[in-house]
């Protein structure tokens, strides 16, 4: 067996309920939820039990599914499965920060919430929407994109691609997609992301991490893959700072994510957090790669026991 990696979803996948079996199940989990909550009270009365419309909003989404990614990645740690390399999706690298021992747990989760509450900001200030754009020419879709004013945020995997931007633009661009008869699929989450409208959320970023002395960035143990490059993180304080901050309005570069972990030899793949859509990116964009999603403890233990025949 090659190596294996973990790779932490992003907004769009939450649901009410989501990890519980693994909080009451998983005491490494347990204990840790118990500390987000003294950090963010009312997170898990969210996290269980909140309304779509609340666990949509982004300054809430953002610390819930921290909490599910790292709860799966807690529990596989416990049953002996440790990660050779990291990648997150979108707010998912925050956790792969923590994974890659850039940040620990406690501090992580108080730059997500920091990360949801300026991104609910920019938001804000701007209405936007997102749509997943499928089998459509990559550069017929750019051409478009540019025509309408939106952007090609979301590079996932061969014939998928996300489209960002001001709600009244993206539906102009939605109803040439209708017109071209292309399929696309509105996603759930309250925000034009990756895209300049965060701007302010990117700068935000920037000086509490420059001037917040309780972030102390440490060069990471594993290889951690940059959504915005597609490759490695940098090892100086400064340029990690850089790389995560500015992921907020850079395009995520998810399709060549993978595509350069497989080089490095990475042939297991581990989707930690509450959906499966990653290890559907995984099997479009690398089908003879071997595939997991943790979201429960039924999804857990199946894994530990398949990657037991390897030892």
């Amino acid at each position: 067996m090659g190596k294996i990696a973990f790779l932490f979803d992003g907004q769009g996948s939450q649901y009410a309920g989501m990890s519980r079996d693994i909080y009451e199940n998983v005491k490494e989990v347990h204990d840790f939820f118990g500390v987000a909550e003294a950090i963010r009270p009312g997170t898990l009365t969210q996290m269980f039990a909140g309304s779509e419309e609340e666990l949509k909003q982004t300054d809430n989404t953002q610390p819930l599914v921290f909490l599910s990614d790292i709860a799966a990645a807690l529990a596989l740690r416990a049953g002996g499965v440790h990660p050779d390399a990291v990648a997150g999706f979108s707010l998912g690298e925050t956790v792969a920060l923590t994974e890659s021992g850039v940040l620990s747990k406690e501090k992580a989760f108080k730059l997500v919430c920091k990360r949801g509450s300026l991104m609910q900001e920019a938001a804000t200030a701007t209405k936007g929407a997102m749509v997943a754009v499928l089998k459509m020419d990559k550069k017929e879709l750019e051409k478009a994109c540019k025509k309408y004013e939106v952007y090609p945020v979301n590079y996932n995997c061969p014939g998928q691609i996300v489209v960002s931007g001001e709600e009244k633009k993206i539906e102009k661009f939605t109803a040439f997609l209708d017109e071209q008869k292309v399929r696309y699929a509105k996603l759930a989450v309250g925000g034009s992301f990756h895209t300049p409208y965060m701007k302010t959320a990117m700068e935000g970023l920037k000086e509490e991490l420059r001037t917040n002395k309780l972030y102390n960035i440490n060069k990471s143990d594993i290889p951690i893959y940059s959504n915005k490059t597609a490759k490695c993180y940098p090892d100086s304080a400064d340029e990690m700072i850089d790389t995560f901050s500015e992921q907020v309005v850079s395009s995520v570069q998810w399709e060549n994510t993978l595509l350069n972990m497989d080089k490095d030899g990475v042939d297991t793949f581990i989707e930690c957090g509450p959906g499966k859509t990653l290890a559907g990116f995984v099997k479009r964009t690398l089908p003879k790669a071997r595939i997991f999603s943790v979201t429960d403890m039924t999804s857990l233990e199946n894994t530990l026991k398949e990657l037991e025949k390897d030892a």
